[in-house]
């Protein structure tokens, strides 16, 4: 009885060393964290491209780095991951990860986010008002319960297009009828402006004018002009003038026509538009068909196909800019502590935590395209964003007038 109690004590006692020890253990990390020794995890890079999309939706795949800089990794719940893609302050898509387990160093999680393809017309909207310019904003949050901090990643890249600016040309073209007992060209235009007008809802208009000339001893009307505007193929708008123009001999008038896009049919274009990627960059054939209807001095009308006036523009988009890694440290975005810790990114973002370097060598060049992330902790953990050409996100590369 006397060697049990014994016994009973020592075990008892060895107990309570290891409940102080492991206390003590547990304080010293808690404290460690309070007082800032542990850091909390970060997004060192952020990858997006775009997946599979159909009529409805369009799926946007991200790879996410969160960078860890403490000697353990977190789990058990302990991270959460919110994630939002805006163009023009219009909110494309927005998912995340809860229960995300993280070692040390730099860890790639890899999820996907659907876009609804009705964010896109509203999205044009704001691009055609804003002069053609769209700002994509990319707000990722890593937040770690366990430490109860979190830290903001946001990344800004600005696009901008020119879709219409070279329809404005002051190249003169004839208009040929190509009618039995006329004499050609009946009219020449001598030059043409294009402006966007007031977007609606419904409808994105572009303001045409056509400066024609009559070189005849007759003067000619034209009763009508009318247009057909496609991109990729999708029928995006048709329509004609309302007004009747007569055109002196040997003078001059100016046409006024206002083509009209429908928004309605932009989520279908914009299908077409992914489904053309090459690369990570997207295509589309922006198409403008006009055909005049002229009426004769002798009162003959005549429906011309102004071919000489046909205007194609080949735009390429690059939105996420595929080719290239959006990494912490690179201009155009910051990285911030939300508690106020010193947790900001300023283009050499390394954190030594006995050997755990991220970022070592952060550099986003444009020229390059060869951005890396790289991770020293105990394996080689970097992602190579390869090479590729930084074109500005969106950029008309042929005007044929």
């Amino acid at each position: 009885m006397a060697l049990d109690r014994i016994v009973s004590a020592l075990t008892a006692g060895k107990l309570r060393i290891a409940l102080v020890g492991l206390a003590v253990v547990a304080a010293a990390v808690g404290g460690a964290f309070a007082l800032g020794v542990f850091g909390v995890p970060s997004v060192a890079a952020v990858n997006n491209s775009f997946g599979d999309v159909t009529n409805e939706t369009t799926v946007v795949e991200t790879d996410l780095v969160v960078s860890n800089p403490n000697p353990i990794g977190i789990g058990l719940d302990g991270v959460s991951i919110n994630y939002t893609v805006s163009m023009n302050d219009v909110e494309m898509a927005a998912g995340g990860r809860e229960g995300v387990s993280v070692a040390s160093g730099n860890s790639s999680i890899a999820f996907e986010t659907d876009l609804d393809n009705d964010a896109i017309p509203p999205w044009w909207t704001s691009h055609v008002e804003n002069d053609e310019r769209t700002t994509v904003t990319i707000d990722a949050r890593v937040t770690s319960e366990f430490l109860g901090r979190g830290a903001n990643l946001t990344r800004t890249r600005e696009i901008e297009t020119d879709l219409i600016g070279a329809f404005t040309s002051d190249e003169t073209r004839p208009v040929n009828a190509d009618a039995p007992l006329v004499d050609d060209p009946v009219l020449y235009v001598n030059e043409t402006r294009g402006r966007w007008g007031t977007v609606s809802e419904a409808e994105t208009p572009i303001e045409m004018e056509f400066d024609v000339y009559n070189p005849n001893l007759e003067p000619y009307v034209v009763s009508e002009i009318g247009y057909d505007v496609t991109m990729n193929g999708v029928e995006m708008g048709s329509g004609s003038t309302d007004s009747e123009y007569v055109i002196p001999s040997y003078g001059s008038e100016t046409v006024e026509l206002s083509a009209a896009l429908r928004n309605e049919r932009l989520d279908e274009w914009w299908v077409t538009h992914l489904n053309e990627s090459v690369n990570g960059h997207q295509v589309s054939d922006l198409r403008i068909e006009f055909y005049a209807v002229v009426e004769l001095p002798s009162g003959q009308e005549l429906t011309v196909p102004l071919d000489a006036l046909t205007y194609e523009e080949t735009i390429e988009t690059d939105i996420f800019d595929e080719g290239l890694h959006q990494e912490n440290g690179t201009s155009g975005g910051d990285s911030t502590d939300s508690d106020g810790g010193d947790n900001t990114s300023d283009g050499e973002n390394t954190t030594d935590d006995g050997g755990n370097t991220s970022d070592g060598d952060n550099t986003s060049d444009d020229g390059s395209g060869d951005d890396t992330v790289d991770g020293d902790s105990g394996d080689d953990n970097t992602t190579d964003g390869g090479s590729g050409d930084d074109d500005g996100g969106l950029l008309p590369l042929v005007a044929d007038r």
